[in-house]
């Protein structure tokens, strides 16, 4: 089978190699699952310049979520061959492969009306967007929702989920492209940071009280505009930095405005409560089901250009997610 090695540190193009390796083996508690879709990430990018908090050893094969067909169980499994699912295979050998062996605890089944791209990249965004929405901030029908970084792929996930829970969304992003994308998902008001204020808009939309909700991926001077529009008893998501700085806070601001800053950290939340992260993906896919949302999908690459569609996600120009198909 073919498989993704990165064999020396540095950009995609330069790290990684596809090899032909022998198909995985599959063991007690594990999955073996041909794989039909592979989501990529930018955390890719940094696993292959050695920049991730994760190092290891080489060669290995980065890829953290993919959706495909179980082709083989260990002993015991409560899975069946031919069931149809999606998976976070752990390193060093990660899913931008044919075939990957994953531990049975990490495959979670997929509907058959829910395509192979979308299954592959809807885990990691829509699981983040919905413990920070419905457990951190515990989002109210009818509040105000601020989104950054809307046409992003946990972006998009927040804007959906938030509309689903009847929720006013106000979303931003950059460019008219991605302010159509946004307005597509049904955010009520679309703010292009490149020409306008978002801050303004949001007091003019609230009559000057803000937003109840703020979903702040960005940080940097994101952050610290945020902190300028958020409402009484208003809650301010730090989900992550993708702005670069990570912005300090001076505490007596949020004393003053009566505002909480709430840490998302959706990857230790997962290992502590691993059941319910199964309660929240057995919830997203009975919202899949009534329409409530879609995964969006920047672009579909064969599994042989991942180094360019890695490159084309580093540039930052995209929306939504990139897939690689094997």
């Amino acid at each position: 089978m073919r498989s993704w090695k990165v064999t020396k540190l540095g950009n995609p193009k330069d790290a990684l190699e596809l090899q032909e390796v022998d198909q995985p083996s599959v063991k007690k508690g594990k999955v073996l699952i041909e794989v039909e879709a592979a989501s990529l990430n930018f955390f890719d990018i940094l696993l292959c310049q050695g920049k991730y908090q994760e190092k290891p050893p080489l060669p290995f094969t980065p890829g953290s979520e993919i959706s495909g067909i179980v082709r083989e169980v260990g002993e015991g499994s409560k899975l069946e061959v031919g069931q149809k699912v999606l998976a976070t295979p752990g390193l060093p050998e990660g899913g931008l492969s044919e075939f990957v062996v994953a531990p049975e605890e990490s495959v979670y089944v997929v509907p058959d009306s829910m395509s192979a791209s979308e299954a592959a990249g809807m885990f990691i965004t829509y699981q983040t967007a919905y413990y920070a929405l419905f457990y951190r901030s515990q989002l109210q029908k009818e509040e105000v929702l601020l989104v950054h970084a809307g046409a992003g792929g946990v972006g998009s996930a927040a804007i959906q989920l938030g509309k689903a829970k009847g929720a006013k969304v106000i979303a931003t992003a950059g460019g008219p492209e991605k302010v159509k994308v946004c307005e597509d998902l049904g955010a009520d008001v679309v703010v292009d940071y490149n020409k306008d204020d978002f801050v303004s808009v949001v007091k003019d939309v609230t009559n000057g009280e803000g937003a109840n909700v703020i979903f702040d991926p960005v940080g940097a001077d994101v952050f610290d505009r945020s902190k300028k529009c958020i409402a009484f008893d208003g809650r301010l998501l730090v989900i992550g930095f993708a702005g670069g700085r990570i912005p300090e806070v001076a505490v007596n601001h949020a004393l003053v405005k009566n505002y909480s800053i709430v840490g998302v950290h959706w990857g230790l939340f997962a290992k502590r409560n691993p059941q319910e992260v199964r309660r929240i993906h057995d919830h997203l896919m009975d919202l899949y089901h009534k329409g409530d949302f879609r995964p969006l999908i920047y672009n579909e690459y064969p599994l042989e250009d991942v180094p360019n569609a890695l490159e084309v996600l580093g540039e930052r120009k995209s929306y939504g997610k990139l897939i690689a198909i094997p």
